[in-house]
């Protein structure tokens, strides 16, 4: 309507006052109602061209949207493992710190495992220790076995002596005798150090590996322990949150609740039309007004233009994807951000807004080189931004009297 009024005071108004003042007609003679399309052929026509046109100028060069929002994610509350909730800490809407407990699940099983686990590693500590123990005792009866194969090897060597001298006092039976009982202490000394280097690798080696297997033990009972304490991964607010002791939650199946991180409203994400994708660019100045901040103009730049529409994503699966249902189509994600610090305060996240992005053509038309008839072209596109803008701030104007009185919300 504004662009039709606009285009009809250079067209029907001009074609209007020549037939009423320079041709003599008059309303409701020459002009009636019946001849206003003959007499007026012209300007009518002219109008609607000069409409169709600027609107096509305007929204072409200075897209609009409504679809523009202070997203914002969740973090879903999810235990690691099933259970039956046995305690809740906190209730809806209840602000929470990253760290603190939100519920708690029956733990008897994990807690049993846990002392089990510690029972083991006590076990291998004690059986370390009388390994330790073991392995002085075997150095004793290494001592003890030297001792009677040096004893032995003395009583050979003194009989052996008496042999070779042709003595009466020593018969050879018993030369051979001694002999084999030196090879005997001998072989109780070699058994004596087997025995303990076997203790000396239980304790060296494989006791400590033993501890070690049930230390890990240990901490993954912990961590299984842990697990039935969930909470919360960071800052926020806790919401639908409705669990009671007694309450099976399943990570697949059933989610505890939803955690709203706390985070300062720092851009709107805007969905712009396809047809719009060459003139969005970064670094173009817009603007928004939002139903939760009513009658205010907040002055935004383009921070970053999404070069991928979400309407064609194909997800594997085990159909081929029909190219038609894809033909939708999608908008063109755009980031915009306040223009000056701290303008988005007190916007809700999750608030939907009316945006607007105006292209300029400054940079161009400070070149020397520029037609005079592209001069005038690009004067006239970044002119007719000032409609847009006007059209944006009677939406301000009107969304809380269409929201609060029309609607009736």
């Amino acid at each position: 309507m504004l662009e039709l009024l606009l285009c009809s005071s250079v067209t029907i108004l001009p074609d209007y006052l020549y037939r009423r003042f320079a041709q003599g007609k008059r309303i409701g003679h020459e002009i009636t109602l019946f001849t206003v399309w003959y007499e007026l052929r012209w300007g009518i026509v002219l109008c609607l061209l000069l409409t169709i046109s600027l609107i096509t100028a305007i929204f072409y060069f200075h897209p609009a949207t409504k679809a523009a929002t202070s997203v914002f994610r969740t973090v879903t509350i999810l235990p690691q493992t099933n259970g039956r909730v046995a305690e809740t800490f906190v209730d809806i809407n209840q602000k929470v710190e990253q760290g603190d407990p939100l519920f708690r699940l029956e733990d008897f099983e994990q807690k049993a495992a846990l002392e089990t686990a510690r029972r083991k590693l006590a076990e291998i500590d004690a059986s370390l220790t009388v390994a330790r123990i073991q392995v002085r005792e075997a150095e004793g009866r290494i001592a003890q076995a030297k001792g009677m194969l040096a004893q032995a090897q003395d009583e050979y060597d003194t009989r052996n002596a008496l042999l070779q001298q042709n003595s009466t006092a020593v018969a050879r039976r018993d030369v051979e005798r001694a002999e084999v009982q030196v090879a005997t202490q001998q072989g109780q000394v070699d058994a004596a150090i087997a025995a303990r280097d076997a203790l000396e690798a239980q304790v060296e080696h494989q006791l400590p590996a033993q501890k070690a297997s049930a230390e890990a033990a240990l901490a993954q009972a912990q961590v299984e322990l842990d697990k039935t304490l969930v909470v919360a991964g960071t800052d926020g607010i806790v919401q639908q949150f409705a669990l009671r002791p007694g309450d099976v939650v399943n990570p697949m199946l059933r989610p505890a609740g939803v955690l709203v991180p706390q985070r300062r409203i720092t851009g709107l994400a805007a969905g712009f039309g396809q047809i719009e994708s060459q003139v969005m660019k970064p670094g173009m100045i817009g603007e928004v007004t939002c139903a939760a901040k009513p009658w205010q103009i907040i002055p935004m730049v383009v921070t970053e233009v999404q070069d991928v529409i979400a309407g064609g994503q194909v997800r594997a699966s085990d159909q081929l994807v029909d190219i038609q249902s894809l033909s939708g189509g999608g908008t063109i994600t755009v980031i915009m951000e306040p223009l000056y610090e701290g303008a988005l305060d007190g916007l809700p996240q999750g608030a939907t807004c009316i945006a607007n992005a105006y292209t300029s053509n400054h940079d161009k038309l400070d070149d020397p080189e520029i037609g005079t008839f592209r001069r005038f072209a690009l004067h006239a596109v970044d002119a007719v931004g000032l409609v847009h803008a006007l059209i944006l701030r009677i939406q301000a104007l009107l969304l809380p009297i269409q929201t609060l009185v029309l609607k009736g919300h």
